[in-house]
């Protein structure tokens, strides 16, 4: 009867579902949105469903970390700490073989120290130190029960010797500290004793190995250093060898000390700058005496100042000068034939002779010292252009003579450094560096580090939950009840009419006289919502579910008190022709006559109807159950029956039977304009419920929304006031 479906027609925009005809927008953008994630709610509904699974396994889990914890060996951690220092201490030149490590390197530094303590090499020296191959305290006092019968004495104590090695390998550990330069190294054993003395002998070893280390590599370089200076004396030896050869023949001559700038100066080289220096001095000689010579050449002899100053001609002139002045005394008395004036006046002629000839001397004698100069200056020129040749001559084999003695140089530098650096080794050779230094011993240990109790049940725990979420979340994913009323619309395509508070059935009478009550508001409110959407001449529904004792037998008597409290004439009837269920719980008792009776014709409606139950509400209920209730439901008589009748009564609500495994409710849902689908929460599975509705559909039925029943809000998910305030407005107020 699809013609006569109740659900409204689809929305201009869109939207067709039923429950859009009366669910807002807003509402229903958040209803969908509930429907794509797993909020708090669903994880809250999971932890209950499963708390007693969950319960069990944290329970589980609390008991098998107690019973490790009873069951396993105590074991004792002993801890010795070592002071690291990575820049050294060097006592004196020499140690500083290694050049030390670099500020950004200091954390690799100690993670490799970190990698030396917890090594197999480490491990069996420490093995070899305490000879743990021959201690049964170590190893076990039943060790030797355990030799392999084809081993010799030799190989069975090397076998125990790795043995032990292998155990200390496998106990010991470091820490990389933080903020410090102190590592922690431990020890873990049964024994405290024996994890006390290993910790000892780690920290011990690992500081003897480092100065081990530290002399062997001071040891490596004095004999690295001594093979390197041997060398290179003889290739100093060969290169100077080779240099003097070359000089040798090529006449090559150096001069000791060599020159300012670090090369050899040669012979040739040394007289060509001795000459050239004396060229630039006879050459300034040469010009001044040129120049000299050049200003007194035209000036008389007398006039020239080096024959004024001179005091031989000072005196002959005075002494001329003394005469002439006697001469003129005689001759004022005699004339010039006075024998005393012809004396006077010979030798005035005798001083003139001389003074002339004395300034003559003085200046040839200028003339002579320019002549003098340069003639010097040509013969050095001359020297000095027959040394520039050899010196440039030389020049040419000098290249290769300076190769030669660049590379000796070179060694004799390279040789004096290693010289140096051996000498420092030496020094140090014998001196303990103190990079590594044991800091703390290790003590006994009083109580052991495992097993604890707290850690053992807190992995126990951490284990427990997680094996309780796995089952949990298996016995979600492999169960398929019905939870929740989000989830009806998502899986089974129906909307939600609405949901009912689980009751038990001892209190069902009593909150059914109870107006206020959770289960009465429920229905109150499942009334309104039918009512709502129902239109007034599509008034025949029908009740179902998919299996028995879900409640909608319930609901059709309280849906139908709900409807007849309204002033709608309501007409209910008890369409379950194989288990009748109105009656008992109405608290009647079943009539001889009923449904069959009136569709057979033996009774009239008005016969077979019970009153007096509710004001406008008549109930037709099952007489006697008939044989063949699947003939009855596909008889014509039952179509006439509701077509007669629909008009008589405002709303017809018929309880039928189950869907699964009976034909009666699919044939019935063709007749009727709409079938309300009753499940009960936590039971029914959505499967039967598609299962049910495709039945449904399949032939000709028009669901058109379910109702869950039984509804328990802890179940879903949802709060604790939420289970018991939910529906308690009327006590509140």
């Amino acid at each position: 009867m699809n013609d006569h479906s109740i659900i409204p027609p689809p929305h201009p925009g869109g939207r067709g579902t039923w429950l859009d005809a009366y669910m807002p927008d807003a509402q229903l953008t958040h209803y969908q949105q509930q429907q794509q994630f797993l909020n708090m709610a669903a994880i809250r509904g999971i932890l209950f469903r499963q708390r007693w699974l969950i319960l069990a396994a944290l329970m589980f889990s609390a008991v098998a970390g107690l019973i490790v914890t009873l069951l396993a060996t105590p074991m004792y951690v002993a801890q010795a700490t070592v002071r690291i220092e990575p820049y050294g201490t060097f006592i004196v030149q020499g140690q500083d073989v290694d050049q030390g490590v670099a500020s950004n390197q200091v954390y690799d530094m100690l993670s490799t120290q970190i990698g030396v303590i917890t090594s197999r090499s480490l491990a069996n020296t420490v093995a070899e130190n305490l000879q743990l191959g021959e201690r049964s305290d170590f190893l076990g006092a039943d060790i030797d029960e355990s030799r392999p019968p084809n081993l010799t004495d030799r190989e069975w104590v090397e076998a125990k010797q790795k043995l032990a090695a292998a155990i200390l390998h496998g106990s010991v550990s470091a820490e990389l500290p933080d903020n410090n330069w102190i590592l922690a190294i431990r020890y873990r054993s049964s024994d405290p004793v024996i994890a006390a003395e290993m910790a000892n002998a780690y920290s011990a070893a690992f500081a003897a190995t480092e100065t081990k280390d530290s002399l062997d590599s001071n040891e490596y370089a004095q004999s690295y250093l001594k093979e390197q200076i041997e060398l290179t004396r003889q290739r100093l030896q060969e290169a100077e060898e080779a240099a003097n050869v070359y000089a040798r023949s090529s006449g090559i001559i150096v001069q000791p000390g060599g020159e300012e700038d670090g090369t050899s100066a040669t012979l040739t080289s040394t007289n060509l700058s001795s000459i050239n220096q004396r060229v630039a001095a006879a050459r300034a000689a040469r010009i001044e005496a040129e120049q000299r010579w050049r200003s007194i050449r035209s000036l008389p002899a007398a006039q020239l100042p080096e024959v004024q100053n001179n005091p031989v001609l000072q005196t002959l002139v005075a002494d001329r000068t003394a005469k002439q002045a006697q001469l003129a005394d005689l001759r004022e008395r005699y004339n010039d034939g006075f024998p005393q004036i012809a004396t006077l006046l010979a030798q005035i002629r005798t001083l003139d002779t001389q003074i002339e000839r004395s300034s003559a001397d003085i200046k040839a004698t200028v003339r002579n010292q320019f002549v003098v100069a340069q003639n010097q200056e040509q013969a050095l020129q001359r020297e000095l252009s027959t040394l520039t040749g050899e010196t440039l001559a030389e020049q040419d084999l000098q290249v290769q003579y300076g190769v030669l003695e660049r590379e000796a140089q070179a060694l004799r530098e390279q040789l004096q450094a290693l010289l140096s650096r051996f000498n420092q080794v030496s020094t140090a050779a014998n001196v303990k560096t103190g990079m590594i230094n044991p800091l703390d011993p290790a003590i006994v240990p009083g109580s052991p580090y495992e097993p604890s109790l707290i850690k053992n049940l807190g992995l126990g725990l951490v284990f427990g939950v997680a094996l309780a979420a796995a089952l949990a979340v298996l016995r979600e994913t492999l169960d398929d009840r019905v939870r929740s009323f989000e989830e009806v619309e998502e899986k089974i395509g129906l909307p939600l009419l609405g949901h009912t508070p689980f009751v038990d059935e001892n209190d069902i009478l009593a909150d059914e006289s109870n107006r206020f009550s959770a289960l009465m508001e429920a229905y109150a409110s499942i009334r309104s919502t039918i009512d709502f959407a129902m239109p007034r001449d599509q008034n025949v529904l029908q009740l179902t579910s998919s299996q028995a004792s879900e409640g909608k037998s319930t609901t059709a008597v309280i849906l139908a008190e709900l409807f007849a409290s309204l002033g709608r004439k309501t007409l209910l009837i008890d369409g379950d022709l194989r288990r009748p269920s109105v009656p008992r719980l109405l608290d009647i008792e079943r009539p001889k006559v009923g449904l069959v009776e009136v569709l057979l014709g033996h009774v009239d409606l008005q016969s077979a109807v019970i009153r007096g139950v509710h004001e406008n509400l008549e109930i037709l209920p099952v007489g006697e159950i008939p044989a063949n209730p699947t003939e009855i439901f596909a008889s014509s008589q039952l179509r006439d029956f509701i077509a007669q009748y629909r008009h008589e009564y405002s709303l017809i609500l018929i309880d039928t039977s189950p869907i699964l495994g009976l034909a009666d409710a699919p044939m019935l849902a063709r007749l009727v304009d709409g079938t309300i689908f009753v499940m009960e929460a936590n039971r029914v599975n959505f499967g039967q419920v598609r299962t049910a509705i495709k039945r449904l559909r399949s032939s000709g039925g028009n669901p058109i929304g379910a109702i869950l029943t039984k509804y328990r809000a802890l179940e879903a998910g949802q709060a604790y006031n939420y289970q018991y305030g939910y529906y308690e407005y009327e006590t509140a107020r």
